[in-house]
């Protein structure tokens, strides 16, 4: 594991931001760490980057304990933006690059390299006050990976990019972690933590509620629901169910055409729902899982965590 978080505690006066929260990530992944506003992302995030200490537990880089030498291996995109903004363009991000340890030729090699990969050429000698909310994110984006580093910690990434530009950024973090970085991804951007992310977790009211790969953790949630279009009669559709599966919903085309959606009762299968309907002279032409959404399982998790405190 290139990172290890155990036992994490941390309070404020008579507030835990973090009460006993443990998360190993792998070497070259992408984590997702979620959680609603105040569950304690921020004071993780804080705590890896040395702007604050956890009051008890450890966390771990390489198997080794965490201390100001892994400043330089670590690169932190903060949702609240920090750039000059009466200051140049060029000059700031030669400053920032120099700051962790790039030579003056190395920072101004590789920056005209991203700039003319991001099409900013022509804002060398721009002040950030210049710029759009979007233009300055991808100034800071660059400024953030610049120097290579093997951990990356993505604070609301997508902030204040159109569609465009998000992907942009979504591609260039595939291509960052294809070169051997590992990516933390904190956001509320449920569909690009189903995009990008290989493993979650979910920290809520200071602890950690789930955590795991995105594909276990969609078929744990699953509710045995299916999606069936078919041709054939509906009432015999239905009547054919019985007891053992239940009709959700149902949509007819024409006269011939249907979808219905279906869920599988406890000790039956698949295989016998289709058994069951073909058995019924239905024509089968689509059979889809509907799988439950990320978005959908963090408000699930959250809420009921929620209903447990209470």
């Amino acid at each position: 594991m290139i990172f290890e978080a155990k036992n994490i505690h941390k309070s404020y006066h008579n507030h835990v931001a973090l009460n006993d929260v443990s998360l190993s990530v792998a070497d070259q992944t992408i984590f997702g760490l979620l959680g609603p506003n105040g569950a304690g992302k921020t004071s993780l995030i804080r705590i890896i980057n040395q702007i604050t200490a956890q009051d008890s537990g450890e966390i771990l880089i390489k198997g080794e304990k965490l201390s100001p030498k892994h400043i330089s291996q670590i690169g932190y995109l903060p949702e609240e933006r920090g750039l000059y903004k009466k200051m140049k363009i060029g000059e700031q991000a030669m400053y920032l690059a120099q700051l962790k340890g790039m030579s003056k030729a190395d920072a101004k090699r590789e920056l005209l390299m991203w700039f003319e990969k991001f099409e900013i050429g022509n804002w060398w000698n721009k002040k950030v006050e210049e710029l759009s909310k979007g233009m300055a994110q991808k100034v800071q984006f660059i400024t953030t990976v610049l120097h290579k580093p093997k951990i990356l910690i993505l604070d609301e990434p997508f902030s204040g990019f159109d569609p465009i530009n998000a992907n942009l950024i979504k591609s260039e973090i595939m291509k960052l972690k294809d070169d051997g970085a590992t990516i933390f991804l904190s956001t509320h951007n449920m569909g690009s933590v189903e995009e990008i992310c290989d493993n979650i977790a979910l920290i809520n009211s200071s602890k950690k509620v789930l955590d795991g790969k995105v594909t276990d953790i969609k078929k744990e949630f699953s509710k045995n629901v299916y999606e069936i279009d078919f041709k054939g009669n509906m009432v015999g559709f239905a009547n054919a169910l019985w007891t053992n599966f239940e009709l959700i919903d149902k949509q007819s085309f024409d006269k011939d055409n249907h979808r219905a959606t279906v869920k599988i009762l406890e000790n039956n299968t698949l295989n016998g729902l289709l058994s069951t309907l073909i058995n019924e002279d239905v024509q089968l032409k689509q059979v889809n899982e509907i799988i439950p959404t990320m978005s959908e399982i963090f408000i699930e998790v959250v809420e009921k965590n929620n209903k447990l405190i209470s």
